[in-house]
């Protein structure tokens, strides 16, 4: 029997990876374990501080900060969560909190001040907005995956852990919430709560529109003792990711699968606006735009110590032009 490395992988259950999982794909020469139970903010944290992992999908943003520090991290462009964020700014109702320009001198919660969320946010209220990111006083909730000195001038608090951001926010301790997930008050219809950006989507697609920018959120990180003894695992696995994400793809197409009533019609509005494959692998132009504006923003907000090349991020994976997967004989 031929043998195969054996890897864990840690990543969010996503119908992208849904074909890695249950074993309809198998990468080239590795068995993996495939880990998808813990929530994203612990799985991060673990990879970044632990190493518990092979390969983890990872918070961008801390990945870059790990990088720039130089802590033994790689990773590979497999960029298995998007996400536009104009949509998850949150305010208390009662505030008169109006439109962005509102947040200047506000006291804003954030689950941390490195989570990719919250650093795509502050550099559109900076970038497109004109709010500074350092004329807010910042609320964290967690502990930072890693470890950074606030820039000068820069408010920045700790919450005690007893202490939530969505009560907070509701009880009008705090005026506005940046999350990386809807907040419970706002699912559960409290009238305290209210979006920044009521037509979030209008905002998002003008975003786009303007910048090409659909936001990366995670990375795919992976110990660099694994590539260095082994440089075909990356590609294999960066290959493996592709053909899983194309199966779901090809099967998602199919309006049966969802109980949505309209959603091809949804189908079919991506499609129009963000092109026919938005979570698209690789280095390609819209991936760089992406990243060189996350990497922008992390800079400009004393994330990161310099504005670092994407190219430097990522371990190569190309197999040389016009080189795929077809196989003759």
């Amino acid at each position: 029997m031929a043998k195969r490395i054996e890897l864990t992988l840690a990543c969010g259950d996503y119908e992208i990876v849904r074909a890695l999982k249950e074993g309809l794909v198998v990468p080239d020469g590795i068995d993996l374990t495939v880990l998808t139970a813990m929530d994203a903010a612990a799985r991060h944290w673990r990879f970044l501080n632990n190493r518990e992992f092979d390969v983890a999908e990872v918070s961008a943003s801390s990945y870059i900060m790990a990088f720039d520090r130089g802590l033994p991290f790689t990773a590979i462009p497999v960029f298995l969560h998007r996400r536009f964020r104009h949509g998850f700014a949150f305010v208390n109702s009662t505030k008169g909190i109006r439109g962005p320009a509102d947040l200047v001198g506000r006291k804003v919660g954030i689950q941390s001040f490195q989570v990719t969320a919250t650093v795509w946010l502050r550099g559109i209220l900076e970038s497109e907005y004109g709010v500074p990111y350092d004329a807010i006083q910042w609320f964290t909730e967690l502990d930072e995956d890693v470890p950074f000195a606030p820039p000068p001038g820069l408010s920045l608090s700790r919450l005690p852990d007893a202490q939530s951001l969505e009560d907070l926010l509701v009880q009008g301790e705090i005026d506005a919430v940046l999350h990386s997930d809807l907040i419970l008050p706002w699912l559960q219809g409290d009238p305290r709560v209210a979006r920044l950006f009521p037509d979030y989507k209008r905002e998002e697609r003008a975003y786009f529109r303007k910048t090409g920018v659909f936001p990366i959120m995670h990375v795919m990180g992976i110990r660099p003792e694994i590539v260095a003894r082994y440089p075909w695992v990356p590609i294999n696995l960066f290959h493996a990711f592709n053909e899983s994400k194309a199966i779901a793809m090809r099967r998602m197409e199919n309006p049966r699968i969802v109980p949505l009533a309209w959603y091809r019609d949804a189908w079919e509005e991506q499609e129009q606006i963000l092109g026919r494959d938005p979570w698209q692998y690789g280095l390609t132009d819209g991936n760089r735009a992406s990243l060189d504006a996350l990497l922008a923003y992390s800079h400009g907000h004393g994330l990161i110590s310099r504005r670092i090349p994407v190219d430097e991020l990522f371990t190569n994976v190309s197999q040389g032009r016009r080189r795929g997967n077809e196989v003759r004989i």
